[in-house]
């Protein structure tokens, strides 16, 4: 059976993106963003999400600007050397353009290029489409990050 999130793009996968296709992209992981996050324009700090038998998502808040959000979004893994995070994003939210950008991905899964070496766009596209995958997966597993639930708790 096909997971809810895979759907929809494996059309966009067998072309070529498109600077259209990009931003549909962006588009798409603003929703799966606000759906986790609703009041991210209100945020600030450092946010943890828990579910049973789920790996905690982490969210941080790096600046808030009246159009504009900086995040941080993240799993930390337990290594001998320590936390790993892994993926590791950081992401500008365009609130007025109801768009996410993938500023920087870190992560072991899916090998990547630097995301501004040439094309860009292919580069951009994989680190969206990743990123995408990733959002829609933590909705269907339920994160959710609200103002009550800042971390660590004072």
């Amino acid at each position: 059976m096909q997971q809810p999130w895979v759907g929809p793009w494996l059309k966009i996968l067998r072309g070529e993106p498109t600077v259209g296709s990009l931003m549909a992209l962006c588009e798409d992981n603003y929703r799966h963003l606000l759906r986790m996050a609703p009041d991210l324009h209100a945020l600030s700090g450092t946010y943890r999400s828990q579910l049973a038998d789920h790996t905690d998502l982490y969210l941080e808040v790096l600046e808030q600007a009246p159009y504009t959000s900086l995040i941080h979004l993240t799993y930390y893994f337990q290594h001998a050397a320590g936390q790993r995070p892994d993926p590791d994003a950081t992401l500008r939210v365009y609130h007025d353009a109801r768009q996410v950008e993938v500023l920087d991905l870190r992560q072991q899964a899916l090998p990547m290029d630097r995301l501004y070496d040439a094309p860009a766009l292919i580069n951009k596209w994989k680190a969206n489409l990743f990123v995408s995958k990733w959002l829609a997966f933590c909705n269907y597993q339920g994160h959710y990050f609200s103002e009550d639930e800042a971390w660590p708790s004072t």
